[in-house]
């Protein structure tokens, strides 16, 4: 029998995409000759994931998981929805999301973490569902919070199961008070942050880049204005919009008359301590992906005919 190295096995996985342990049995059965195991992973129906890696998946599911002190949240992506509903792409998400809080928040200590109850990795357990299912599937992004004291809460909008849905949201509040004011708190800013899709928590973490696209939009508006009354207007402006994009600053959809920041200060008596919103994460399906426009079948096949559509 040939000695099968670690090295082939990496080179078999790079053609075929298919899991370590199913190229490592591939290169078994036909004695180290690769061309044979990609054959034989073929028939198995296990290389079909390479074919599929080339396709847009903007569907999918946004899962929340959350342990004591730490949450995550995690985005994985699928071609068609009819994929988000079925049971066996929903418990790996599931079980994703549950590995990542043990993880530091990025994509790659995800795929390599070992997927439970197997000796393979969750990049190798999704390449055998794509194979399974059939259509191109991606870890798309990951997120962890964490306070040292205090709670972090979550919201999944549009939630087909529990955790799992269209919409997901995390929220830190950092505080020595009452856990259970606490955690109704932070679900209510979860809701509201995802109805507001707030751009950062204030005004010092919009992106630069942001202020000043914003910037030029006042001053192209106000063009011809002296020197001392533009600055006035982007000042005003810009204020006028932090108001609108950063959390803190927004008025509270769950009572529009106060803001985030003034129902914070309020939640402190009741909470019996002071209350600090450190940080949110929200991730909403398939947000900034490019999707392929459906096929116009009719106007092709007019086409093909030399007819018009």
């Amino acid at each position: 029998m040939a000695n099968i190295t670690a090295a082939m096995v990496k080179e078999l996985r790079e053609a075929t995409s298919a899991g370590m342990m199913d190229c490592k049995a591939a290169l078994a059965e036909t004695n180290g000759d690769m061309e044979a195991a990609i054959d034989w992973l073929r028939k198995k129906g296990l290389s079909k994931a390479a074919k599929k890696a080339g396709r847009v998946a903007a569907e999918g599911l946004v899962a929340v998981e959350s342990s004591g002190h730490s949450a995550t949240i995690l985005e994985v992506n699928s071609e068609t929805d009819f994929v988000a509903r079925n049971d066996g792409f929903q418990a790996f998400v599931r079980e994703a999301a549950k590995i990542a809080l043990n993880g530091n928040g990025t994509i790659e200590s995800l795929e390599a973490a070992t997927f439970p109850g197997s000796s393979t990795t969750v990049k190798d357990r999704l390449q055998e569902l794509i194979a399974t299912i059939g259509e191109n599937m991606t870890l798309r992004r990951v997120a962890k919070l964490e306070v040292s004291k205090g709670v972090i809460a979550t919201y999944v909008h549009n939630a087909v199961t529990e955790g799992l849905g269209k919409i997901g949201v995390l929220v830190a509040l950092e505080s020595e008070g009452d856990v259970g004011v606490l955690g109704a708190l932070g679900r209510q800013i979860a809701m509201h942050v995802a109805a507001t899709n707030p751009v950062a928590l204030d005004a010092s973490g919009v992106d630069q880049a942001t202020v000043e696209r914003e910037t030029a939009i006042l001053r192209d508006k106000n063009a011809g204005k002296p020197d001392h009354v533009m600055q006035k207007i982007i000042e005003s402006g810009l204020k006028s919009y932090f108001k609108e994009v950063t959390l803190l600053e927004q008025p509270f959809v769950h009572d529009p008359s106060k803001t985030v920041t003034q129902v914070l200060k309020e939640a402190e008596s009741k909470a019996g301590k002071p209350v600090t919103l450190k940080a949110f994460v929200r991730y909403a399906l398939g947000e900034g992906i490019e999707k392929e426009e459906a096929p116009d079948f009719a106007a092709e096949v007019a086409a093909q005919a030399g007819l018009k559509a």
